[in-house]
């Protein structure tokens, strides 16, 4: 049995914005839509590290080696009255799937709802992923199929914008 490496799990800083965005792309491909990927380093700076930041992003280290990253954002539930974590992203690097790295990055980011009350973590993934699925079910996760996810692109977000 090989043995692997402690993993470190960091807050992202503006250095890693690079590395955020190689991993952003390396989830994209395996998404297969890196077509879609049109953010670049200087739009992370802005929604990671500006002055009115809407996310945060974490990165897994094995020795000193970037492995995997998540990106995760708070909102509320006004059912609950509480907040929730929104998990926008996770991605680990294919070298080290199966080794608890993703399991140890969802373990981090529900300490880190927990710490600010949230009353649920929540994430998409896309329907062909069943490997994700199966690991989000072990971990407890269940699908919520009763609702649908829509989405206003930019284009036809600001022709909505420009109704009277």
């Amino acid at each position: 049995m090989v043995q692997r490496a402690a993993l470190r799990i960091e807050e992202a800083t503006e250095e890693s914005v690079p590395l955020i965005l190689a991993f952003i792309r390396e989830l994209a491909e395996y998404e297969k839509v890196l077509d879609r990927v049109s953010v670049t380093e200087e739009s992370l700076l802005v929604t990671l590290f500006g002055p009115n930041s809407f996310v945060d992003a974490i990165i897994a280290y094995e020795n000193d080696e970037p492995v995997a990253f998540a990106i995760y954002f708070f909102t509320y539930t006004s059912f609950t009255g509480l907040p929730s974590l929104y998990l926008e992203d996770i991605f680990v690097r294919p070298a080290s799937r199966g080794s608890g790295v993703g399991r140890q990055l969802l373990a981090f980011l529900a300490r880190r709802a927990s710490q600010r009350g949230c009353g649920r973590m929540e994430w998409s993934v896309v329907n062909w992923n069943k490997p994700a699925m199966g690991f989000y079910r072990k971990l407890g996760a269940e699908p919520v199929d009763d609702w649908s996810v829509f989405r206003l692109a930019k284009d036809k977000l600001e022709e909505l914008a420009r109704l009277g």
